[in-house]
């Protein structure tokens, strides 16, 4: 099966075709470095990383460039120096390692480059040069902004009406605007500003000048992939589209827009008002370092659809990464197999527009019933094709071990509620042997364990191949 992205562009999902299958590109828009990223923020980097993954897989390590900028230089950075009274450079270098060490506690790999925007300065002049000797960007009061009404296909990407453009446009009412929908490319900066010489005097560029300019200078003005969240779509992207097309003469700037939906919090928008914002630092700390379960929980859910976030879905993950660990723990004295690649089911569901959810339940599938496997080359293959899934998805990182004395350390609020990790031991320990004796046709012993377990409170959810998952009630 070929990989199929959905291309926000087009409105449909399409089969990937790289323009060089030796160079695939991506460029990911990344963070506004001036607080502690939010499980919001974390999405997209977990969600692209598992993209960056696949097409690693796919057309090899050497094969793939990824690019995830840093914007350096915003007025939300300036606000937080002037709220804080921190040096503006001491702000930046300090939450752009934060969130870089955050994202690596969710196991994403760092991209390939990560430009910021203060390194690409001269690069953005030279893109607004062009735009006003081409008559798609006009100079005002110290602005450049670009004119809209030059571009006749402005709003290809969203499909806004002209009202809703001009409302994502207009910030302030600005009368050295020629048409109320042109946005800003380049401001003057006061003295107490950072700013860089031009051609139209001391200043900074706008949000999404900084990353048209950065994705040309590292990919080319022509690549395969623009990934970021739906809150994207527009202005930003939209913008970018408009800066980078019409700078090269309307030639194609990226084959396939690829976006990630919202983030809820037990059904409400996350906003700390309501009490129900999460940093990514926050998170880390209330699952004692377990990572790699707020990454599976952040993936259970299709990219595209909204993602509700609650505590549930953090005790699934870690119940899954439990069984999936403890298949790893069973079996490893068994050799890892050279040269094995993931079972078709879990790659075709990832060419299939990124479906982790199927593809988890394929992981979740492959640990059924493993007690039934006697022979060490199954156990090796297993245990090889297992690792191989997890590579892909960025999980299983840990030694079986380390994960195992980190659940007796941690077993609190991600996990079952109310049971003790000698009591969850018990319980795997049980639904194991009620497997064999379901597998032996020993449906007596069978019902006896089941019904053992409901004296406990503890519910099974069995399925023809065994009992896959369990709760208490």
């Amino acid at each position: 099966m070929a990989l199929t992205l959905y291309n926000t562009l087009k409105r449909a999902k399409q089969i990937f075709v790289p323009i060089d299958p030796k160079n695939v590109r991506m460029y990911v828009c990344g963070p506004t470095v001036y607080d502690y990223a939010h499980i919001g923020n974390a999405r997209p980097v977990v969600v692209f990383d598992v993209l960056f993954r696949l097409l690693r897989h796919e057309y090899g390590a050497d094969c793939v460039k990824y690019v995830r900028n840093i914007t350096d230089v915003d007025d939300k950075i300036i606000a937080a120096a002037g709220d804080s009274g921190d040096d503006i450079g001491d702000i930046t270098t300090r939450f752009a390692k934060i969130f870089q060490d955050d994202m690596a506690a969710l196991g994403a790999l760092p991209p390939d480059l990560e430009p910021r925007a203060t390194d690409h300065i001269p690069e953005m002049i030279a893109l607004m040069e062009k735009l006003v000797a081409g008559g798609h960007a006009y100079a005002a009061e110290g602005h450049v902004l670009f004119a809209v009404a030059s571009m006749d296909d402005y709003g290809q990407l969203s499909r806004h009406s002209r009202d809703e453009l001009i409302a994502g446009a207009r910030v302030e009412i600005a009368p050295y605007k020629k048409d109320a929908a042109d946005f800003v490319l380049w401001k003057p900066s006061t003295d107490d500003q950072p700013g860089w010489d031009s051609p139209w005097g001391r200043g900074r560029p706008g949000w999404h000048l900084e990353c048209s300019a950065m994705s040309e200078k590292h990919l080319g003005p022509h690549f395969d992939i623009h990934g970021g969240g739906l809150d994207l779509i527009f202005p930003h992207h939209e913008n970018e589209i408009a800066q980078s097309v019409c700078s090269h003469d309307d030639h194609q700037f990226v084959n396939y827009w690829v976006h990630n939906g919202y983030l809820t919090v037990d059904g409400d928008k996350m906003s700390k008002s309501l009490g129900n914002f999460f940093t990514v630092r926050d998170l880390l700390k209330k699952a004692e370092g377990k990572g790699e379960a707020i990454r599976l929980a952040l993936l259970t859910t299709h990219y595209r659809k909204p993602l509700d976030w609650t505590e549930a879905k953090m005790r699934d993950a870690v119940k899954t990464l439990n069984r999936c660990y403890l298949v790893l723990e069973r079996f490893q004295s068994e050799p890892l197999m050279e040269g094995i690649d993931p079972p078709e089911k879990f790659i075709a569901a990832l060419e299939d527009d990124l479906n982790t959810p199927l593809a988890i339940s394929v992981m979740r599938s492959m640990t059924d019933n493993f007690n039934g496997i006697s022979s060490s080359r199954e156990k090796s293959k297993l245990k090889s094709e297992l690792l191989a899934c997890g590579k892909i998805l960025g999980i299983l990182n840990k030694d079986p071990e380390e994960w195992k004395e980190g659940r007796r350390r941690e077993m609190t609020s991600w996990m079952e509620p109310s049971i003790t990790v000698d009591e969850f031991s018990e319980v795997l320990k049980l639904i194991e042997q009620r497997n064999k004796a379901r597998a032996e046709k020993n449906f007596a012993e069978s019902d006896r364990i089941r019904d053992e377990l409901a004296e406990q409170g503890i519910v099974l959810e069995d399925r023809p191949d065994g009992t896959t998952d369990w709760r208490r009630e």
